[in-house]
């Protein structure tokens, strides 16, 4: 069941569409769990069971070239605030990547394995977008702040995205979400991975395409009439005509790879990278390999996601950059790995 919206909360969703990435400078595409100011929540304990690296990871590698590409929008295209620029190149070594986002069946395989909780579960709630909530009405604990048409539901995790009302019994092949920064890391040590860098991130999104603004090049996404991502058509937030196919999530090989092979790197699903943010960054950032700062209160999240929209949030871009708090989870972003080409 979905509430029923207020009138101070339909101006909010309103006011906040007005421009171009009008979600504001700096801002996040998705709420942190701070952000549910009327919830009561606790810290959850460590983690249940075994995580050493004891598990077998089955997502198809992209094998992504050493090489120097310019990071950063070169479009004009930016976000106040988001540090997209300056742009400068970046070297980085071979590496291998996901083909695709790690799917609710390889997470469920890692859950079965080790007896994992994501921090979802034990915190008790999530957030879900209002289109998508499938629970009962008592089961909204809150709207984010500024951001009312994302709900604080008990009981939504990545096993049920809408809440308790939902599964993913026909979902295996989508992006596993609602999943924290700290359930990827976790992830990663059970499979002997890790998060790509957010540089790592960028060169392998570009496909070999260099300073294009999508995967595919420059054209934009519904270029020849047929859609190239998985991003919100229609009035954001209230209205999506799904002329992608999809509401939400949608599997994790639709539409096309890149020229390095990898599937919907913008669109369906922001993923979690390893550095901290810091929107100065760029202006400081090593020539090879940068790691991101060495400290932070946020993570960055790149590609965007099956909300994002030129009204609201046009973070479906290579260059864009968005952050978040490591504990918090939505229903719009996951992640995929990265580990060492194979000798």
């Amino acid at each position: 069941m979905e509430p029923q919206d207020d009138d101070a909360s339909a101006e909010a969703g309103d006011d906040a569409n007005a421009g171009q990435g009008s979600c504001g400078p700096g801002c996040t595409c998705a709420p942190g769990r701070a952000g549910f100011v009327t919830l009561e929540t606790t810290r959850p304990g460590s983690p249940a069971g075994s995580l050493d690296a004891s598990g077998t990871h089955m997502i198809e590698q992209a094998l992504i070239p050493a090489g120097v590409f310019a990071m950063g929008d070169s479009s004009g295209d930016r976000n106040p605030g988001d540090g997209e620029v300056p742009v400068h190149e970046v070297a980085l070594d071979a590496f291998s990547i996901d083909a695709t986002s790690v799917t609710n069946d390889d997470f469920a395989r890692f859950v079965d394995a080790t007896g994992y909780a994501t921090e979802a579960e034990t915190f008790g709630f999530s957030a879900v977008f209002h289109l998508a909530l499938a629970a009962p009405d008592g089961d909204v604990m809150g709207r984010a702040s500024g951001t009312p048409w994302w709900l604080g539901v008990k009981g939504a995790d990545w096993r049920h995205p809408g809440g308790r009302d939902s599964s993913i019994d026909a979902l295996g092949d989508h992006p596993v979400v609602h999943v924290s920064y700290n359930d990827a890391l976790a992830y990663c040590q059970w499979a002997g991975r890790r998060l790509p860098t957010e540089a790592e991130w960028e060169y392998a999104s570009r496909g070999g395409l260099e300073r294009a603004k999508y995967p595919w090049g420059d054209e934009e996404p519904d270029t020849g009439g047929a859609w190239r991502t998985n991003i919100w058509q229609g009035v954001f937030p209230r209205e999506n005509t799904l002329e992608d196919g999809y509401l939400t999530t949608a599997p994790v090989r639709t539409f096309a790879p890149n020229g390095y092979g990898l599937w919907q790197t913008v669109g369906n699903v922001w993923e979690w990278c390893a550095d901290w943010w810091d929107p100065g960054y760029y202006a400081a950032s090593p020539a090879a390999d940068p790691r991101g700062p060495s400290r932070g209160e946020v993570r960055v999240l790149r590609g965007g996601s099956f909300l994002c929209h030129l009204s609201y949030c046009n973070r479906y871009r290579n260059s864009a950059r968005s952050q978040n708090t490591p504990d918090s989870s939505m229903g719009n972003a996951g992640f995929r790995t990265v580990g060492p080409v194979a000798e």
